[in-house]
């Protein structure tokens, strides 16, 4: 397991302008609702269902789901990010755990190693509160969870061991965008932050490159289930994320990811105002060099032209100024 220590820097109660005793939102839940979804979500893995897979394994008895994880979390490390989106890093870093195992297959996935193979340890409900708790003594602002999507159920469990200990850092879904619309609703009050990804417009674009039927169908109903309970992305007075909705998109190479439909609905039916990432980061990496079309990187015009459409659709928020400055970074066709 990856672990990167710092030295401390505690957070000072009320630090986010917020009150520190009903934020984050789970203190206002309360602990005995908390350990009632923790116990709901747990039962949930003898059939499980828990993402939009629904592949319906018996991963309370230790079979592994098609996420390749069986009853606990596996984490492969965790640490103070410093490079996620500027209000998720703030100045003290972004406390990230990167859970192993995925519910998607993309061939083009830049973290592989860990989604795509057995990398980290399995760790109980107890040990993952641990990791929280220690996350939470390096003064990181919050708690990130990568790839949450398949073990919700192991973070509520763990939440209700963290909070009576003193946890008080706000939560961030850092998914893929392909989650149970029921798992969601466990997490609903829960987490403070979503940061879903919207990869594509169309679904056989999604069947094609993640190896899953429907994703933009689900992915919608994910987005605006997750709208629905944070709202817009709203930043404390430090320009730190204290509660709301950040979307990001992966630009793929000629546009195959349908950035201006996903602009589009992302304006029209939740808001202008919402905080979408136009990324620009895309390599060929793990399988991705099988597909002529993904074998290389992005040229600056097409990122030029995925940033265009997204202001044309009506977005602003966490959009780049985008300058032929910026062209020699990127690949030439």
């Amino acid at each position: 397991m990856q672990i990167m220590m710092g030295e401390p820097m505690p957070r000072q109660p009320g630090e986010s302008g917020n009150n520190p005793e009903t934020y984050p939102s789970y203190l206002s839940l309360g602990l005995s609702e908390l350990q009632s979804r923790a116990v709901r979500a747990m039962e949930g893995l003898s059939r499980c269902a828990g993402c939009a897979v629904a592949c319906l394994a018996d991963r309370l008895s230790g079979t592994t789901g098609d996420c390749r994880s069986g009853r606990y979390a596996r984490v492969s490390g965790f640490f103070p990010h410093f490079g996620e989106e500027p209000p998720i890093s703030g100045w003290r870093g972004s406390g990230t755990i990167f859970f192993s195992g995925c519910n998607l297959r993309c061939i083009y996935c830049q973290n592989h190693e860990t989604s795509q193979t057995d990398e980290g340890e399995e760790i109980t409900e107890r040990q993952l509160a641990d990791v929280m708790l220690r996350i939470q003594d390096l003064g990181c602002h919050n708690i990130n969870l990568v790839t949450p999507s398949h073990v919700v159920p192991q973070f509520l469990a763990a939440l209700a061991l963290a909070v009576p200990d003193g946890l008080r850092l706000p939560i961030v879904y850092n998914t893929g965008g392909y989650d149970s619309l029921a798992t969601l609703r466990l997490l609903d009050g829960v987490v403070d932050i979503y940061m879903p990804d919207a990869k594509y417009d169309d679904d056989q674009v999604g069947l094609r490159l993640s190896g899953i039927p429907h994703y933009a169908k689900v992915n919608r109903l994910v987005l605006k289930e997750m709208h629905r309970q944070v709202g817009v992305l709203q930043t404390d007075a430090n320009g730190v994320a204290v509660r709301g909705l950040l979307i990001r998109h992966l630009v793929l190479p000629g546009h195959l990811s349908g950035i201006a439909g996903i602009a589009r609905f992302i304006a029209s039916q939740l808001s202008g105002d919402a905080y979408a990432n136009v990324m620009s980061q895309y390599r060929p990496c793990y399988n991705a060099c099988q597909y002529e079309s993904l074998d290389r990187r992005l040229t600056w015009e097409e990122y030029a032209e995925a940033v265009a459409a997204a202001r044309s659709a009506g977005l602003w928020q966490g959009l780049p100024s985008v300058s032929p400055l910026d062209a020699p970074g990127f690949w030439r066709l």
